[in-house]
């Protein structure tokens, strides 16, 4: 099985794609790859976009927007 195909079948079976499986696809797709290869990425995105698979990297951007938000507040009362 191909690393393209061997890091989706793992993100679907866990339910999460880490940041650092995330970079890995990025480049194996920036380089030559299969008509498989091509349909198991797609298949990951469809999963990411109906809610089966988790994306770690927009957890952190959300994580670190709430934590910037919830400082604001504190951050305007002190001025």
């Amino acid at each position: 099985m191909s690393p393209i195909r061997e890091i989706v079948q793992q993100a679907i079976m866990t339910g999460y794609l880490t940041v650092e499986a995330e970079n890995q696809l990025r480049q194996l797709l920036s380089m030559k790859y299969d008509w498989e290869d091509f349909r198991a990425f797609i298949r990951l995105q469809q999963e990411a976009m109906e809610g089966r698979v988790r994306q770690e990297s927009r957890e952190l951007i959300i994580s670190q927007y709430l934590e910037c938000r919830d400082l604001s507040p504190d951050m305007a009362i002190a001025s």
